[in-house]
């Protein structure tokens, strides 16, 4: 299996959770720090991908788990009807002749603190009716889960065309790493936060895991007849154990729930935070053997952004439980049909605020020494939607950056990278092309002078964050009040554990 080199598929270990919620990937990703310390360095081989360039590891950070709905392996290789059979995904003749594809089923946008002992996730339903950020396969529109298979469709064909002698497994990887890249551009722009790595994991890597840790406790509120589309069924209502093939079947499945996809996005938001509390409580993360084939499996199956500096991240999140990660589902308007498909309408606007103010929630109230927020005229509130923002940390305030940036997003400014970069003594504003009347505004906000850059690229502010640098006492002005996540609707409100494992639909 070809895969790029990095280190950051280790969450696949604890990520079984993920594809359940984001497919196995979540809980590796957020339980691995369970893992003792060699256990991590073990896993400093396995492979990532150079899909986004990775954000800081230590620090505030935002972390996609992505769960791909794919009837074949990371080499383009269709499942064998064994395997599909037990996920109860059609046949190998049936995938041949189209059915399936490459849609993200699971998409789930994570908020980790400086300090890591508390997260808090928003779960974008799969059938949100979005604008890509550019068009892909030659859509600009389409449900959000449609980005990957199309970016993925399209970078395959052209390989294909410019290089008919590349392998086919070559091919798989180039399109799949296009498909990641669309997925994160596309929540990015959605949600109007900054993604810093993903994790990845396909419906074979789930089954595979879940094998490894024996199947999960799940509550139900009620009994739940067979659904022929997912295999899933329950004869009785309460806690109850699920075997590997049954708790896919329990995160797929949407018809037959009251309210659909969103009643299956609690779903997996509750297995996430069973399969936490089975890592920590029931003596996988002590069992060597175990952990020993959740690594094996991990490797062949997990992808996460090369960057992701496992060590360094683990550190941070040892005391993180799924008492302390709480999950919400992003709201829709209204149920309709676009082009002869099932979507949701959304108002990506509010979407926004909410994200912005549940991430980086505004100060209780204003500190006496800090100054209120200039009152933004409509010449500058212009000039900060066609900007995006590039910050880079150079200073001593680990997760710095993503605070400056989530910052200056909530004034208007579209978000750009968010990285480390070599210390440095002083902050810098650089612009490129256009951007000079945005450079000059934030730069004042540090007490600097904006200098023009051809390096920068057109219509970007670039924030070198020095050693002397500080979050801006009018970027951190608090808003008058913050934006309420809406509890009522067809997307509920937050599911929580209680005991570990929430009761869901």
């Amino acid at each position: 299996m070809v895969r790029p080199s990095s280190t950051a598929s280790l969450w696949g270990a604890a990520g079984k959770a993920g594809y359940a919620l984001s497919c196995v990937t979540a809980a590796l990703v957020l339980a691995i720090s369970g893992f003792s310390y060699f256990v991590v360095r073990d896993i400093s081989n396995i492979g990532g991908s150079h899909a986004i360039v990775s954000g800081p590891s230590i620090g505030a950070q935002n972390i996609l788990l992505m769960g791909l709905e794919s009837r074949t392996d990371w080499d383009g290789n269709i499942l064998p009807n064994d395997i599909l059979n037990a996920l109860h995904a059609g046949s190998a003749q049936g995938v041949a002749n189209g059915v399936g594809g490459n849609a993200t089923n699971t998409l789930i946008l994570i908020h980790i603190p400086a300090g890591g002992k508390k997260a808090v996730g928003f779960s974008i339903p799969r059938d949100d009716w979005i604008t890509f950020p550019t068009a892909y396969d030659g859509e600009t529109q389409g449900k959000i889960d449609q980005a990957y298979g199309l970016a993925m469709a399209a970078e395959e064909d052209t390989l294909r065309t410019q290089n008919p002698h590349l392998s086919q497994d070559q091919v798989a990887f180039q399109g799949n790493e296009a498909g990641r890249a669309a997925t994160v551009a596309t929540v990015e722009q959605l949600t109007g936060v900054h993604v810093d790595h993903f994790a990845e994991v396909n419906l074979d890597g789930f089954y595979e895991l879940a094998n490894v840790l024996g199947g999960v406790e799940v509550c139900l509120n009620h009994p739940v007849p067979y659904d022929p589309n997912s295999g899933f069924y329950a004869h009785r209502a309460g806690l109850q154990h699920l075997g590997a093939s049954m708790a896919l079947a329990f995160v797929r499945q949407r018809d037959g729930l009251a309210n659909g996809d969103l009643d299956r996005t609690h779903r997996q938001q509750a297995f996430l935070d069973s399969v936490m509390q089975s890592l920590r409580n029931d003596g996988v993360l002590d069992d060597l053997t175990k952990i020993d084939s959740l690594l094996s499996i991990a490797k062949q199956y997990v992808i996460t952004d090369s960057g992701w500096d496992l060590l360094d991240f683990a550190s941070q999140m040892r005391d993180l439980t799924s008492g302390n990660l709480v999950f919400h589902t992003l709201p829709i308007v209204a149920y309709e049909t676009i082009d002869g498909q099932d979507a949701n309408e959304v108002n990506p606007p509010y979407i926004k605020e909410i994200v912005q103010d549940t991430f980086y929630p505004p100060a209780a109230s204003a500190s006496s020494s800090s100054s209120p927020s200039p009152t933004p005229t409509a010449e500058s509130s212009a000039d900060a939607a066609k900007t995006t923002v590039d910050v880079y940390n150079g200073g001593n305030t680990a997760g710095l950056a993503g605070e400056v940036s989530a910052a200056l997003v909530k004034q208007g400014y579209q978000a750009g990278q968010i990285a480390d970069t070599s210390a440095l003594s002083t902050t810098e504003v650089l612009y490129g092309a256009g951007a000079s009347a945005s450079a000059k505004t934030i730069a004042s906000e540090f007490g600097v002078t904006a200098t023009a850059s051809s390096t920068v690229a057109a219509g970007h502010v670039e924030i070198l964050l020095g050693a002397d640098a500080t979050l801006p006492t009018t970027s951190a002005a608090p808003s008058s009040s913050a934006v309420p996540i809406p509890t009522t609707g067809a997307q509920g409100g937050a599911v929580t554990a209680v005991d570990g494992i929430p009761c869901v639909n």
